[in-house]
């Protein structure tokens, strides 16, 4: 048997493979986006990008219902949105199986929330499992399939940043065979959820949970390792490794299912020790169905609830209860790092944008993608960021409280994947009932944010073949909008021209950037300018060229400390030109030889 070093998110893919997956579905988001752009290498699997979370779970749920195994992945917000058919699908069971993975994101590293889809399951009555290590997340994977043809559920996988990124060594299978042939069976008592079937299938899923938990009570992936019985803890993924580096000496029930949980099991774990305690990571959510069986265990009390766990915050946490040892001083930080605040990229086409909706001092309603870096110093253009596609809704509704003179000021970014995910309904709202906002669509010709993933407006697919173009100025006039103009934003002119106008205009309208982003690699869709430069003579120290907050744009103080210059890194510019159309002293110039 082969082994390989895989991150999470590589072995969740390679646990498709082996489970014998047909369909795969998706929207990218961080930390989960990287499993799609594994599962494209096996061409076994019919692997595609969807429009949204909620499309690409019903993409898969259309699999299963042909009798195919089928895997939906998205990241924690992802399943807000795919929340509708996931309620459902609890319901209706599956015919192949079917796995929802959900990235979490303990302390926000790339999201709005920190919010904790556990509680999803337990919501929506399915079961959970949630891999320790990049193994288990194949193994899980594999389970998961079986689990949800053998309960007739759909079948969650919790993953979570540092789970989904870090890489370990992984034992790689074959692809199962002898699965059941997929074909059309109809079955409408149990596919069509009408009140009268919904009434039918509802004592069953609960049942189901009744039999998973029994399950669970004798499953493997549910483990006790006893050691010494003064502390037991429960704990479950990324947290059972915390655990075992923070305090090596305690007892411990590792659940890999973590809904529903083994009664029985955590009975008889805590009948062994002589102190229960829960660690996990965001909400109490373990903690509250175990107290709720009657056993006394202590968890949020002296975890911190908000935020990643870490060996060290676990230490310290039992330390000040006189459980543990206080971290050594060299196992913390003493010096503070610098700090390192997100920017958009050199020559990023949204920078031109952002800075004149600033200087025109518009009120801008945000969105989800590199965009919302507008929000940034010394930018600072954007005033409202909520979800995905709440930038166009957000701003239809800011307007109809403002009077006609503060209505002009009110304008929604949105990105051009983030338009087509949830963007579209909101702009048909606003054209239907007329209300006088201005909408920009920042067309950078991919999802950019999330590491550059195709899209219905680029023209490719996930497998890189050509495919047609969403063309987003017809689809806007389709909608309702009369008023639709292009620009190029790196024009610093026509954008400061067309934005005032159509600022101005008392009706819906929509402004179009078209400008692919810089990191794009084909050359056939952006090719880099020369790179600019200053000429020190003629730069009198103005500062105007930092107004865009450019990577690539330095500062360098005089030797007095009462004056310096601007310098431009050749290194990063791309030669966008957006900082020689503010300069009023000629003094940037193109870059020689």
């Amino acid at each position: 048997m082969s082994r390989a070093v895989l991150s999470g998110n590589e072995a969740i893919a390679r646990g498709a493979y082996e489970a014998g997956v047909l369909v795969a579905s998706a929207y990218p988001g961080t930390p989960s986006t990287e499993i799609l752009e594994n599962i494209v290498g096996y061409p076994e699997i019919d692997a595609s990008w969807a429009p949204n979370e909620k499309v690409a779970l019903e993409v898969a749920i259309g699999a299963s219902f042909g009798g195919g195994r089928a895997i939906a992945c998205m990241k924690h917000v992802g399943v807000n949105v795919a929340a509708d058919p996931l309620f459902t699908l609890s319901y209706t069971g599956v015919r192949g199986g079917l796995v929802l993975v959900a990235a979490d994101d303990p302390e926000m590293h790339s999201s709005q929330n920190e919010q904790d889809s556990r509680n999803y399951a337990k919501f929506a009555k399915v079961p959970m499992l949630e891999p320790a290590d990049s193994q288990e997340c194949k193994e899980f994977t594999r389970l998961g399939f079986d689990l949800s043809e053998q309960f007739d559920t759909p079948v969650m996988l919790r993953s979570c940043t540092r789970i989904s990124h870090g890489k370990s060594i992984v034992e790689l299978g074959e692809r199962v065979s002898g699965l059941p042939a997929p074909k059309l069976t109809k079955d409408a008592p149990k596919l069509v959820m009408l009140p009268g079937n919904a009434r039918v299938r509802h004592p069953l899923v609960e049942q189901r949970i009744v039999d998973l938990s029994a399950y669970g009570d004798g499953a493997a992936i549910n483990r006790k390792e006893m050691r010494s019985t003064k502390v037991g803890i429960i704990c479950a993924g990324v947290v059972y490794q915390y655990v075992r580096e923070a305090l090596p000496e305690a007892s411990v029930l590792k659940l890999g299912m973590v809904y529903p949980l083994p009664h029985n099991l955590i009975r008889e774990f805590a009948s062994q020790v002589e102190q229960l305690f829960v660690i996990e990571e965001l909400d109490p959510f373990i903690e509250e169905q175990v107290k709720a069986m009657g056993i006394a265990v202590t968890g949020k009390a002296i975890v911190p609830l908000c935020g990643e766990l870490s060996p060290g915050r676990i230490r310290a946490a039992f330390a000040k209860v006189g459980l543990a040892e206080a971290p050594a001083a060299a196992d913390s930080i003493t010096e503070p790092l610098p700090p390192r605040p997100p920017n958009m990229c050199p020559g990023c086409p949204h920078r031109g944008l952002f800075y004149t909706l600033n200087r025109l001092n518009a009120y801008v309603t945000g969105d989800i993608g590199c965009y919302t870096l507008g929000f940034m110093p010394p930018l600072n253009a954007m005033d409202t960021c909520v979800c995905m596609g709440a930038s166009v809704s957000n701003a239809s509704g800011i307007v109809r409280v403002l009077s006609p003179e503060e209505q002009r000021r009110v304008v929604g970014v949105i990105g051009d994947s983030t338009f087509l995910h949830t963007g579209v309904n909101s702009l048909m709202e606003m054209a239907y009932n007329r209300v006088p906002a201005t909408i920009v669509i920042l067309d950078n010709r991919i999802t950019a944010m999330t590491g550059r993933q195709e899209n219905p407006t680029s023209g490719y697919t996930l497998k890189g073949v050509p495919a047609p173009e969403v063309d987003l100025a017809e689809l806007c006039r389709v909608l309702g909008i009369e008023h639709v103009r292009l620009i190029d934003p790196n024009n610093l002119a026509e954008t400061r021209r067309v934005l005032e106008e159509e600022m101005a205009r008392p009706a819906p309208s929509v402004v179009i950037t078209r400008r692919p982003c810089c990191l794009i690699k084909d050359a056939t869709r952006f090719s880099p300018g020369p790179p600019l430069c200053i000429e020190p003579d003629k730069c009198t120290g103005c500062k105007a060229c930092l107004r865009l907050g450019c990577p690539a744009i330095e500062w360098l103080p005089s030797s007095d400390g009462k004056k310096g210059k601007a310098r431009i890194d050749s290194l990063l510019c791309n030669g966008c030109t957006v900082c020689q159309q503010l300069c009023k002293f000629d003094a940037i110039i193109h870059q020689q030889g």
